[in-house]
């Protein structure tokens, strides 16, 4: 069933969109370094960091059962304290490879996706449209009230333990690129 969760939600080719979201989203390289580059002022905000739920959609990814305890950072990336990405950072509660990555404060963890950790390995991104019913998506709607959300998700291997990461792109991001 949870392989069935995620075929539905999570993609391989991204949700129709405009092309400047549609770039955006599709990004290979880190959306923290594409953000900085169009001169805005850029920074994380910490939502919350800790224990938190494993959600349906992540409990195969992460090789964790639905609900199980997790460790995860919720944080929002704001150009020009504006909120644009809201995103959520998933690892295993108890995984020392992790656990001081995320530990991290207001600092934007795909600096370190992308230059810090040579030994690092990345899965293809996934795509999805999060609407109501995605806790994710009610937590953005918190933030920035939308109908659905373009997301992305990713997972990253280091010494073998999984991290996932979903950026979810609120409505705002439009109005800077």
């Amino acid at each position: 069933m949870r392989a069935m969760v995620n075929d539905v939600l999570w993609r391989a080719a991204p949700p129709a969109l405009p092309d400047s979201m549609l770039d955006c989203l599709t990004e290979p390289a880190s959306l923290s370094l594409r953000l900085q580059a169009g001169g805005r002022r850029f920074a994380v905000s910490v939502l919350s960091q800790g224990e938190d739920r494993v959600l349906a959609d992540e409990a195969e990814a992460l090789g964790l059962p639905e609900g199980q305890p997790m460790y995860a950072r919720h944080v929002l990336l704001t150009l020009d304290d504006m909120p644009v990405v809201y995103a959520r950072s998933a690892a295993r509660p108890d995984c020392p490879a992790w656990l001081p990555v995320l530990r991290r404060g207001s600092r934007s963890l795909g600096l370190t996706l992308f230059g810090e950790l040579p030994e690092l390995d990345r899965e293809p991104l996934r795509y999805g449209w999060l609407a109501d019913g995605h806790p994710l998506a009610a937590a953005a709607a918190r933030v920035q009230p939308a109908a659905g959300y373009p997301a992305r998700r990713c997972r990253f291997l280091l010494g073998g333990s999984p991290l996932l990461l979903t950026e979810l792109f609120l409505p705002a991001l439009e109005d800077f690129l």
